[in-house]
């Protein structure tokens, strides 16, 4: 058994999005292809309702998925394939855009502010032109794993011990958790030597294989190896994907990820022209 040490870390930067709404960016469009098949991870959340309520208005996607996690807060979804909701605390939105979805999320109003996430996974070419679908799960439907140390492991896609994820027939295979700890406590977890990513989003963790320290708001890609190591340096949150990178070409542009400039350009000129929608 091979424990994963660092590779890279990185610290999210402040950004604005949508109509203006302010985030941290943990990573995105400058980082390609160090995170495939993960394009871009977002997390957003204030308690200054100034800060997200101009939200996210309509806006196309094509040849990726977008997954919206929320931790406090509620945002309401609309889209071209005529779906609406409300994704509240706990839930996740798994929307594949496929060969075209415009959609729009927009905050609605709270005392206690907003906070959560956005990832964007890139599909592989054979499917990037696929019949768009729209997944909405609430929190009670995501298994929780309560370990003896005091861990705490939300499985919201792939496995966990005994417990799976509430979204199912994924495109793109993934372990997507949410990770408690108590300081002190160490989490273990055996991928494969699949790639993985950790994302600190409260207090600070322990690399014990590096004996390094990472901070709140900074992501860690681990290197070769099959056995995830981590120690709560505080009372910490941290969020885990992992997966096989596709290892294809990424010509990317706003809102839309393709295989080819080509075919990039196409989305454009779809969209421009109102063919967009198949």
């Amino acid at each position: 058994m091979k424990i994963k040490k660092i590779k890279r870390i990185v610290k999210a930067q402040p950004t604005l999005d949508g109509a203006g709404v302010k985030l941290r960016r943990v990573f995105g469009y400058n980082e390609i292809p160090d995170f495939d098949p993960f394009l871009l991870l977002d997390h957003f959340g204030s308690d200054n309702p100034d800060d997200y309520m101009a939200g996210f208005p309509w806006h196309p996607h094509r040849g990726i998925e977008t997954v919206t996690y929320m931790l406090k807060g509620s945002v309401e979804h609309g889209d071209s394939m005529g779906n609406a909701g409300i994704i509240k605390t706990g839930d996740i939105q798994w929307m594949t855009a496929g060969n075209g979805i415009i959609h729009q999320e927009m905050p609605q109003g709270g005392s206690d502010g907003m906070a959560g996430f956005q990832l964007w996974v890139n599909l592989p070419t054979s499917e990037k032109m696929m019949d768009p679908r729209y997944r909405e799960v609430k929190s009670k439907e995501i298994p929780e794993v309560y370990l003896k140390n005091g861990i705490m492991v939300k499985v919201l896609a792939g496995k966990y011990m005994e417990a799976t994820g509430p979204v199912q027939d994924l495109i793109v295979e993934c372990d997507f958790f949410d990770i408690s700890l108590k300081k002190g406590t160490v989490f273990k977890y055996n991928v494969d030597d699949k790639k993985v990513i950790l994302y600190v989003y409260q207090g600070s963790i322990f690399i014990p294989e590096d004996e390094k320290e990472i901070e709140c708001f900074h992501a860690v890609i681990l290197g070769e190896g099959n056995l995830v190591e981590i120690a709560g340096k505080s009372d910490a949150k941290v969020l885990l994907f992992s997966s096989e990178p596709i290892n294809e070409p990424i010509h990317w542009g706003g809102p839309i990820v393709m295989s080819t400039a080509e075919d990039l350009r196409q989305a454009f000129d779809d969209y421009n022209n109102g063919t967009f929608i198949r």
